[in-house]
């Protein structure tokens, strides 16, 4: 029996469709969706809330964004498309240039949060008590990543031009959590999943027999990683005529990767207090090691024994193809359909527990 994929909008629930694509990855803020419909059963218009459901599970609540109407000889089709609530976020600037230092997550979140509409501030979770250290980072969210890590400053105050998920993620990884959100809609600050067993099996052996994944794209590049990552604490003195004088005045932080086969390091500065640097060498590393070696399969349907597919969830892996074996996590999902493949799932996987910043995919 198919998986059943329905879309509410309103009261009105709609389970026909042309074709979808469904996205959902934990290193990307905000995840997006395109459904295409003939005779829609309501008049659907960019601006209105709407929930996608998997097997009668929500699996995303957002925002229609875009609606593309054609009309001819074939008749009528309607493609609507959007981002989940964390889209919003990253497009929302902030307004109120509040003092921060001190704060924990959860009031830092209560603050920026309470004049987003839609948003339900109960479904936060995760390490809330964290205390952070805000930096300027003037930059949109979809800015390539390694400019997150460019000469940070010590900020007291929220500074002009940032977006509320520039804000709300800049202080979850200066403590070493990140800040993402789960299908379903719940915004999580919390490292990924390190462990435990998996939810999902994929097998791709070259012999054929008891495979259930249908492709595997597995791209190794080693161009943008590095052996060791060395971030410098940088502090700023100000002297008695106010001007500022670079001291370095607490302890490098290391991170090194052992499955790199060679010497080749990599070292940044780090404007912040004496824990971050080691945080942050930590970070650019997993980020490294996350974009270095893409491991994609395409699954049919959208579940497996009764399981729907997820982020932030473990994967036993099978590819004697490709010599890869273990548990890994599922960082990324995107649910399909076209005429051709019908329904299809694209997992893509990656070691588990990295803590790495988002990016955000659109402007």
């Amino acid at each position: 029996m198919s998986d059943r994929i329905a879309i509410q909008v309103g009261t009105t629930r709609i389970e026909h469709f042309i074709s979808y694509r469904i996205e959902h990855d934990l290193y990307v803020a905000d995840h997006a969706f395109s459904l295409q419909l003939s005779n829609p059963e309501i008049d659907i218009r960019p601006g209105m809330q709407c929930r996608i459901f998997v097997n009668n599970q929500l699996e995303l609540t957002g925002l229609i964004e875009r609606r593309h109407r054609v009309c001819d000889k074939g008749g009528k089709t309607l493609t609507i498309e959007g981002r989940d609530l964390m889209g919003l976020l990253v497009d929302s600037y902030c307004e109120s240039f509040n003092d921060v230092e001190g704060k924990t997550i959860r009031q830092l979140a209560e603050l920026l949060l309470k004049s987003v509409p839609f948003i339900n501030r109960k479904n936060i979770i995760g390490q809330l008590d964290l205390v952070g250290k805000l930096k300027t980072r003037k930059r949109r969210g979809t800015a390539d990543f390694m400019s997150f890590f460019d000469a940070p400053h010590k900020l007291a105050k929220i500074a002009p031009g940032m977006t509320v998920f520039q804000a709300l993620q800049t202080y979850a990884l200066s403590r070493g959590v990140m800040f993402f959100s789960l299908p379903d809609g719940t915004f999580v600050f919390d490292e990924p999943l390190t462990g435990g067993d998996p939810d999902y099996n994929i097998a791709f052996t070259g012999e054929g027999g008891g495979n259930n994944a249908l492709a595997a794209d597995i791209d190794e590049n080693i161009s943008k990683r590095y052996s060791k990552v060395t971030v410098i604490g940088q502090q700023q003195r100000t002297d008695t005529d106010g001007l500022g004088e670079p001291t370095h005045n607490s302890p490098p932080g290391v991170a090194l990767d052992d499955t790199f086969p060679f010497y080749k390091p990599f070292v940044a500065c780090n404007n912040n207090d004496s824990q971050s640097p080691r945080l942050r060498a930590r970070m650019m590393l997993n980020k490294m090691r996350h974009d270095g070696q893409p491991m994609e399969y395409e699954m049919p349907r959208h579940s497996q024994a009764g399981i729907n597919f997820s982020i932030n969830r473990m994967a036993m892996v099978n590819d004697t193809v490709h010599g890869i074996t273990g548990n890994y996590l599922v960082t990324a999902r995107t649910l399909c359909l076209d005429k051709q493949a019908g329904p299809t799932t694209k997992l893509r996987l990656g070691l588990p527990g990295l803590v790495a910043g988002e990016t955000g995919r659109h402007k």
